[in-house]
């Protein structure tokens, strides 16, 4: 067999292991709940575009140009309106593939190696790994019960220029915030627009689960708060419709999207899937979401209510109010990457802290277990042979009869 290894560039340096299925109990990843896919409503609309439209796949971004197709833009515009308060044109939305190739677009258009940015000390492991590649320094903003505290982003601020650094721009997920599910009240997203122009450095809005509020109500944008234009933001529907889709989008002003625009090398976003959503979105959103808090919450009910039955006083974490995550914090004494791996070869697997952290070394107790695609009884039976694992393992939770405990 041809050895290729001897040919492999140096960002070929990881290697994946072929895909061998989900294990049994999967609290991992951004799936949803599969009987939610609007499967049936999908396909009378992909039947109804393919006959009255199908002709325009006939070119590249068909009738619509490279930003994508224009009836899906329009419905974003409306539809970031209504729920996140925000005023854009379809001008100022580029759909992308998935949510992650608009990271990658900011990133390319505005990093280069050695550049600086702040993000929340608690993050989206894939935002800290697209930085780590690009060679880019990245300082842990802290958190608390708000999400991202603004006096520790006014210090790193005021730190940075001290140093001649300029970041920059400030990443943050400030609606279900990724990992800890906090939501950045609106009075705080005022001050970090405040500190933002005190100190001329953009913001990074990543929205991608604002709309899975359990209550519905969500607080407005930062990027509808913003009267100098200095907002970017992003978005999916991963998190509402499906995963597999592959849709998200991107708000930038001109004349940033136009440097952004010739860096989307693919010749457009699949057509079909653009196509589908335009059809089956304005008749179906908003009843389809508000359809899915009930569900979502009931869940995370049930997921909080299986820890404390299963590992008692041994866990904290703060009550999800949206979203398919929880951000639980352990006794030091428990590894959660030595849990991961343990858990793993038994079925079970759940998200190590060390990843979702920007000092992973300091969070190896913590994990994040993502509720959103398993059923619940897989969810009661999955945290109660977490559990079983984490004692054989740590010796932790202790057990005393019924109760488990510290």
């Amino acid at each position: 067999m041809f050895e290729f290894d001897s040919l492999l560039s140096a960002v070929a340096s990881g290697e994946a292991k072929p895909f061998s299925g989900y294990p049994p109990y999967h609290f991992v990843g951004g799936n949803i709940d599969e009987p939610t896919v609007p499967s049936e409503a999908l396909a009378d609309a992909v039947g109804d575009v393919i006959r009255n439209q199908g002709p325009a796949m006939g070119k590249y971004g068909m009738n619509s140009g490279p930003q994508g197709y224009l009836p899906l833009r329009e419905f974003l515009s409306d539809c970031l309106k209504r729920r996140a308060g925000m005023s854009v044109t379809p001008g100022e939305v580029l759909v992308t593939t998935g949510s992650l190739q608009a990271m990658d677009l900011v990133n390319k258009a505005l990093l280069n190696k050695g550049d600086v940015v702040l993000v929340e000390a608690a993050n989206y492991a894939g935002t800290l790994t697209k930085l780590d590649a690009l060679g880019v320094d990245y300082v842990g903003i802290e958190l608390d019960k708000k999400g991202m505290r603004m006096d520790a982003l006014e210090r790193a601020l005021s730190d940075l220029a001290a140093r001649g650094r300029k970041p920059k721009y400030i990443f943050t997920i400030p609606t279900i915030q990724n990992p800890t599910g906090t939501v950045m009240p609106i009075e705080r997203r005022r001050k970090m627009l405040a500190l933002a122009k005190q100190y001329d450095v953009p913001i990074f809005e990543d929205d991608c689960y604002a709309d899975l509020v359990f209550s519905g109500k969500r607080p407005p944008a930062i990027h509808a708060l913003d009267d100098d234009r200095r907002v970017i933001y992003c978005g999916t529907f991963s998190k509402t419709i499906a995963p597999a889709l592959r849709v998200g989008y991107l708000v930038a002003p001109w004349p940033l999207m136009g440097h952004i625009l010739p860096l989307k090398t693919d010749a457009g976003s699949g057509a079909l899937e653009q196509m589908v959503l335009a059809e089956f979105l304005p008749g179906h959103f908003d009843n389809h979401v508000s359809g899915l808090l009930p569900m979502l919450q009931e869940k995370a009910d049930i997921l909080c209510t299986s820890l404390d039955e299963h590992f008692g006083a041994s866990v904290e974490y703060e009550k999800p109010v949206g979203g398919i995550y929880l951000w639980v914090t352990l006794p030091k004494t428990i590894d959660t990457d030595r849990l991961f791996q343990v858990a793993l070869e038994q079925g079970v697997e759940i998200n190590p802290g060390s990843q979702w952290t920007v000092d992973g070394a300091g969070n190896k107790h913590r994990m994040r277990i993502c509720f959103g695609h398993p059923p619940i009884g897989n969810i009661r039976e999955g945290i109660a042979k977490l559990a079983q694992i984490c004692f054989e393992e740590f010796g932790l939770p202790i057990r005393s009869g019924n109760v488990e405990r510290l």
